[in-house]
């Protein structure tokens, strides 16, 4: 039992260090509606591009072309790619560049051998941008009317040289709820968002690719996309590759300017978070299992040893009240993100089938990638077996 008893302490000393972490990115995580754009942007107002990857997007790229066309800030180029898709993605932008000369289509190229297509995608669309700031935002996202400016206040008052805006989560399904809500948590939880800013180390940054902003000459030096050809994450990669080269990169909370919702099913749920988590661990199958257990021991495990320690084994109280005391911690954190992200205050006692959905899927990325077909998506898949050299060995259309 001292064994035991040592091991509980240990989980608790943790979670309350993953507490007070995740105060302080609380703090850190700085909302865009805080910045105010100043006097001389807004009398300059120099030209933003903002570049939309689309494929297979005809239910989505309407409404978010017509919000962004709505911002404040009118000095806007809006592009849109439209990458070989098999629906009406290009006949629904025509009609939108028809009606308003910001916005233009543009006919994507067949994906290039040792490119991933997100990443050629945005890569041809920096081609064609001719704004002093590119913002790369995806087709299903919901842009309210200062999500532009609101952006570009966030770059210039905290003299940062790109960012990238986290937007709100639209949840309907249980199976969204349970995966979807983990994203947030990972991250204030676990990245210490100070180094993001402060630290000249490309380990400590992070972003996601639904909206994220750069000077043209910062994506350009570094080498834009083409520096994450291969990358799955390509918009964590390159957030990295910024803070490489020597600038200044910072994630903000944009979830007044933007919402997204990400999958519609349990289908694409499962699909894209087997996509991504595998890849977050560049396809190492021990760091991935090692994480994995960690997050089980310290997010999982209270919850099942409570009942057991308490109804069935009868441990002292002293290892029932360090449970109980994991267990609160734990829904401290995720009640706080319920309020602050306005998702459902009774989803926080599902936190275990959280982690367990999360669990499934991290296997599943392993079996996905490594034993089963390659990585899926947009009807694309890759072969990730050599973590090295991932390869299109499919291009359909979904």
């Amino acid at each position: 039992m001292d064994l035991f008893l040592l091991y509980q302490y240990f989980v608790t000393a943790a979670l309350l260090i993953v507490l007070v972490n995740f105060i302080i990115n609380n703090a850190l995580f700085k909302s865009t509606t805080n910045f105010l754009l100043p006097g001389s942007i807004k009398k300059a107002k120099p030209l933003v591009s903002i570049l939309i990857p689309a494929r297979n997007e005809e239910k989505n790229i309407k409404r978010c072309v017509r919000s962004l066309l709505k911002q404040d800030y009118s000095n806007i180029e809006i592009l849109v790619l439209d990458d070989n898709s098999s629906d009406n993605t290009a006949k629904v932008v025509r009609e939108l560049e028809k009606k308003d000369s910001r916005v233009k289509l543009i006919t994507g190229k067949p994906l290039k051998n040792g490119w991933l297509g997100k990443s050629y995608a945005c890569h041809q669309l920096s081609k064609h941008a001719n704004g002093d700031y590119f913002i790369f935002t995806d087709a299903d996202t919901l842009h309210f009317e200062k999500s532009v400016s609101n952006a570009i206040s966030c770059l210039i008052v905290n003299k940062l040289d790109a960012l990238s805006v986290y937007p709100m989560q639209i949840m309907v399904t249980l199976h969204e709820r349970m995966l979807i809500t983990f994203i947030s948590f990972a991250i204030l939880s676990f990245i210490p968002l100070v180094l993001i800013k402060k630290s000249k180390y490309p380990l400590f940054c992070t972003a996601i690719g639904q909206f994220m902003l750069f000077k043209k000459e910062v994506y350009e030096k570094i080498g834009g996309h083409q520096s994450v050809k291969k990358a799955i994450l390509d918009d964590v990669k390159i957030s990295k590759q910024v803070k490489r080269c020597g600038y200044k990169f910072m994630i903000f909370d944009g979830s007044r300017d933007v919402y997204c919702r990400m999958y519609r099913s349990f289908k694409e749920a499962i699909r894209g978070y087997s996509k991504v988590i595998f890849a977050a661990f560049d396809f190492h199958i021990y760091m991935q299992a090692v994480v994995t257990l960690m997050i089980s021991i310290l997010f999982l495990f209270p919850f099942i040893l409570l009942p057991l320690g308490a109804l069935v084994y009868d441990w002292p109280a002293v290892v029932i009240n360090l449970i109980i005391l994991q267990i609160i911690i734990i829904l401290i954190i995720k009640a706080i993100l319920a309020i602050r992200f306005k998702s459902r205050i009774l989803d926080v006692f599902l936190h275990p089938l959280s982690i367990l959905y999360i669990i499934s899927v991290s296997i599943n990325s392993v079996l996905q990638s490594k034993l089963g077909p390659g990585i899926y998506w947009k009807g694309r898949i890759y072969d990730a077996r050599d973590r090295d050299d991932l390869k299109l060995v499919r291009d359909n259309h979904e």
